[in-house]
């Protein structure tokens, strides 16, 4: 069962879905994502998305990076449908590795796991965006998935 799985990345280090009692650690994390981007999510926002990774009838899921007992990396993502394949798909819409924590393969780590999520649930596409100048993501972005071609266009509606 998925909401049970974990990966042993090494003795020390695994990734496995978040669980309630991951919160106050979760949130540091979240906040220093929000930081990198230089964006500010409300806090009535960030109990709803908490709230939806404890969900289990959301299409809403974190993944954490944990090293000796403490989180040092997060993932979210949702499962979506398409028009365009009968599986649906994941969008992988956040991803964050503490800054001190870089370069030790969690990142990489975190992404298998929402692979392993897609597969495990038939999905047919992970998908994601990154910022144009999150240079250091994308050189492990080019080495585990393809570019695909298109731009973002949006309108904020609120």
């Amino acid at each position: 069962m998925l909401a049970t799985q974990w990966i042993k990345v090494t003795a020390h280090m695994k990734i496995r879905l978040a669980q309630k009692q991951d919160y106050p650690q979760w949130l540091p994390l979240w906040k220093g994502y929000q930081a990198f981007y230089k964006t500010s999510i409300a806090e009535p926002v960030t109990q709803t998305t908490w709230a939806r990774f404890m969900d289990p009838a959301e299409p809403m899921h974190c993944a954490v990076a944990e090293l000796d007992d403490v989180l040092v990396g997060v993932v979210h993502y949702i499962m979506h449908r398409s028009c365009w394949t009968e599986g649906d798909y994941i969008y992988l819409q956040d991803l964050f590795i503490a800054p001190d924590m870089r370069g030790k393969g969690m990142g990489r780590a975190l992404i298998e796991h929402v692979y392993a999520a897609a597969k495990a649930r038939g999905c047919s596409r992970v998908h994601w965006l990154t910022h144009e100048s999150n240079t250091d993501a994308m050189k492990l972005y080019d080495n585990i998935a393809e570019k695909s071609g298109f731009i973002q266009y949006r309108k904020l509606l609120t």
